[in-house]
């Protein structure tokens, strides 16, 4: 899709599988529950798909424990644990990104990151990484998380810019949600971490990318 004609003033990500590829570090740990309960290792993509469910979506997928499940929560602390060990060892920001982001942070453009991930993740990740967002907030840094459109205003707020100023950029269907309802410009993505079923081209977006590439060239133009 070719970018509007009139691009964001300020840029807001989604973190895994939208800004970053984290999902190495968490099928690793994903995996590691596996082993702790005498089980084999689950492939790779099967676990991609259920990254940006969060935790207890792995410690589901791992051992069949829903999140009500006796047992669940000291699996997903152990699933936790085990992550937070090595959080960046081989997580990435998805390429081209990286070269938006200079350029962006070069024309003293503001960006952000709201995820649900926790503090206690999200932070030493972006730390490890180098990254260097204006603002971020994480799943309990309000009461409320996304879908709801409080997270996207607050990080506005913080850059001192408008919500209609802002693209919210994310690949699940929960930021295109909360980016419509916080009055953002909602753009889906389609390298995240996409479940086999999702179609995420039937999003409510207002733009779609299927790749990163296509992403950089729309705001970048080049």
């Amino acid at each position: 899709m070719k970018a509007p004609v009139s691009r964001p003033g300020a840029l807001l990500f989604d973190l895994d599988g939208t800004l970053v590829d984290t999902a190495p570090d968490l099928a690793r740990a994903t995996n590691a529950l596996r082993t702790h309960h005498g089980l084999a290792p689950l492939d790779y993509p099967v676990i991609r798909a259920q990254v940006s469910n969060g935790g207890s979506a792995l410690v589901t997928l791992a051992l069949g424990l829903a999140r009500e499940a006796e047992g669940h929560d000291e699996a997903r602390a152990f699933l936790l644990e085990a992550y937070g060990r090595t959080i960046a060892a081989e997580s990435r920001v998805f390429p081209p990104l990286d070269r938006l982001l200079a350029d962006w942070e070069a024309r003293a453009r503001p960006w952000g990151i709201v995820t649900n991930k926790p503090r206690a993740y999200a932070e030493p990740l972006i730390e490890a990484l180098r990254l260097t967002p204006g603002v971020l907030i994480c799943a309990d840094d309000l009461p409320v998380k996304k879908p709801s459109p409080e997270p996207l205003w607050e990080a506005a707020r913080r850059l001192r810019t408008t919500a209609s100023d802002c693209w919210y950029i994310g690949d699940h269907l929960r930021d295109v949600q909360a980016a419509r309802a916080a009055g953002m410009a909602a753009v889906a993505v389609g390298y995240g971490y996409l479940e086999e079923e999702d179609d995420y081209r039937a999003w409510p977006a207002d733009f779609w990318f299927e790749t990163g590439e296509a992403l950089v060239e729309a705001l970048l133009g080049h």
